[in-house]
């Protein structure tokens, strides 16, 4: 029987998966110029934004794969960040090679998820932040933040498609099913 917390998360990511497939296909109707004004969002543009979403799924999935066990998923040309980036590095040349990483990054966490052993949830999960301090927590909490964080930026992203006038459609997660 499947452990329910890691079920949980195998929804989450097919979730995101789902959510993010709707947002990209949204963000396709807006030019270049209007995905990369800045409209006063906490990263500014709509564009900024995904990248930042793609930056912080690449650093946590490093982390988790940082922790003792091998997982064939999180490969690192799939996790490759140039050196020194840091959460506002733009990474992409153009939407369309976002968009791809994107639909990397969401296939890569999908199966990941689905070669998680259970007993990964209640380990140590050891690294260190951005700015080098050390942290030490159970990995489920890891595991949540990971998921929340993505839901708090999509929802800025939301917002800053309706200020241009895109209608993304029902997002909510019950709607998936």
């Amino acid at each position: 029987m499947l452990d329910p917390a890691l079920a949980n998360y195998q929804f989450l990511a097919r979730y995101n998966a789902w959510f993010n497939e709707r947002l990209y296909t949204a963000c396709s109707s807006l030019s270049a110029d209007e995905r990369q004004r800045d409209l006063g969002a906490f990263f500014g543009s709509v564009d900024s934004t995904l990248t930042h979403l793609v930056w912080a799924d690449r650093r946590w999935l490093a982390r988790f794969a940082g922790q003792g066990h091998f997982f064939p998923a999180l490969k690192p040309e799939v996790l490759a960040l140039p050196a020194g980036a840091s959460f506002a590095t733009p990474l992409f040349d153009d939407f369309s090679a976002m968009r791809a990483a994107r639909s990397e990054l969401d296939a890569a966490i999908q199966a990941w998820l689905a070669d998680l052993p259970a007993d990964f949830l209640p380990s140590t999960m050891r690294y260190s932040t951005t700015n080098g301090v050390a942290r030490e927590h159970p990995a489920w909490q890891a595991l949540t933040h990971f998921f929340n964080h993505q839901t708090h930026h999509r929802g800025q992203v939301t917002t800053l498609l309706s200020q241009l006038g895109v209608d993304v459609g029902t997002t909510d997660l019950i709607a998936m099913i």
